[in-house]
C-alpha cells in the first residue's frame, strides 16, 4: 500500500502534474535529479568513469550505487506517507534525488561532486518554486491591518493562516487553503493570510515561531469576536508543534467548518436584508392638498 497510494495519487493528478513539470523551475529540477543517471548511462562519457563492477562495465551501476538508490527510494516513500498534495510528493522526490546525486558524484569523483554541489547551491539561491496563483477568497493582512480586520465586526469568524514564503510546507498548503476559501467563504466566515516571515512583530504577538525547528509553519488560527479560539498545530511546553496533518478533511473536521458555514450564512442573509431595505426605503404617504381638505370638510358639514 505504501507504494500504490502515491502511484494512484500521481496518476489521478497526472494532467495537473504535467502542467507543473513544464514550468522552468521543475524542468531544471528534473534535469538535476537525473544528472548522475545521464552521466553514468551516456556513451562516450561513461567510458571514462571509474567503476567497482567485476566485469569492468563503467556504463552500468555498481552494487554500492544500487544500494544508495534503494535507500533513497525507501526515504522518499517514508516522507511521502505524510505528504498532503501532489506538489509535496514531487518535491520530496526531487529533493532526495538531488541529495543522492551529491553522494554519488562525490563517490565517483570529488571534482564532479564539488561541481554538482555548487550547481545545487546556485540553483537554490536563484530559483524558487512557483507560488500558487489560482482562484481564492482570501484577505492578505499586513502588520498594520490584521488587528483592525479581526476587531472590525465581532459577528464575523476569521480563519487566518500564518505562513512564510520560504517554507515548502506553506507553499504546498496554499492550494488546499485556497480550495477551502472557495467552498466556505461567506459574509460571516472569512479567510485570511499573513506572512510572518515578512512581519516579525505579528509572529511575536500571535506566538507563531518562524524557526524551521519548531515546525509551526503553517499555522491556522480561528478567531471569533477578535479573539483566538483554537489553532492547529498545537504547541507543547517546549515550543514545538504537535504533529498534525494539514489535509482538507482534517481542517474541516477540527475547525467544524460545516457548522460554522451554516451559522455564518444566517449573518449573510441578515446583511442582505439590511442592504435591500437601505436601497429601497419605504415611500412616505403624500399629504392631501389644502383645497381637497376644505372640500372634503364642507361635504361632511352638508
Amino acid at each position: 500500500m505504501a507504494l500504490l497510494t502515491p502511484l494512484f495519487a500521481f496518476l489521478y493528478h497526472l494532467p495537473q502534474v504535467y502542467k507543473w513539470l513544464l514550468k522552468p523551475y521543475y524542468v531544471a529540477s528534473l534535469f538535476m535529479s537525473v544528472a548522475f543517471l545521464a552521466v553514468r548511462k551516456t556513451p562516450g562519457i561513461c567510458d571514462h568513469l571509474a567503476t567497482q563492477r567485476e566485469d569492468g562495465n563503467s556504463c552500468d551501476f555498481d552494487w554500492r550505487e544500487v544500494e544508495i538508490l534503494m535507500f533513497l527510494s525507501a526515504i522518499v516513500m517514508m516522507k511521502n506517507r505524510r505528504a498532503i498534495t501532489v506538489e509535496q510528493h514531487v518535491g520530496n522526490i526531487i529533493l532526495f534525488s538531488k541529495v543522492a546525486n551529491v553522494i554519488l558524484f562525490f563517490r565517483l569523483d570529488i571534482r564532479m561532486g564539488l561541481l554538482y554541489l555548487t550547481l545545487c547551491i546556485v540553483f537554490l539561491m536563484t530559483c524558487k518554486p512557483p507560488l500558487y496563483m489560482g482562484p481564492e477568497y482570501i484577505k492578505y493582512f499586513s502588520d498594520k491591518t490584521i488587528d483592525d480586520e479581526l476587531d472590525r465586526d465581532g459577528r464575523v469568524t476569521w480563519i487566518v493562516e500564518f505562513f512564510a514564503n520560504w517554507s515548502p510546507e506553506c507553499q504546498s498548503f496554499a492550494s488546499v487553503y485556497a480550495d477551502l476559501s472557495l467552498k466556505y467563504n461567506c459574509a460571516g466566515l472569512k479567510f485570511g493570510k499573513v506572512d510572518i516571515g515578512r512581519y516579525g512583530e505579528v509572529s511575536k504577538k500571535y506566538k507563531v515561531s518562524t524557526s524551521p525547528l519548531s515546525k509551526q509553519l503553517p499555522s491556522l488560527v480561528l478567531f471569533q469576536g477578535g479573539k483566538e479560539v483554537m489553532r492547529r498545530p498545537q504547541v507543547d511546553k517546549k515550543g514545538r508543534a504537535v504533529s498534525w496533518s494539514f489535509t482538507e478533511e482534517n481542517i474541516i473536521r477540527e475547525f467544524n467548518l460545516n457548522e460554522l458555514y451554516q451559522k455564518s450564512k444566517k449573518l449573510s442573509k441578515t446583511k442582505e436584508d439590511k442592504v435591500g431595505q437601505s436601497q429601497f426605503p419605504p415611500v412616505p404617504e403624500e399629504e392631501e392638498p389644502e383645497q381637497q381638505k376644505e372640500e372634503s370638510e364642507s361635504k361632511k358639514d352638508k
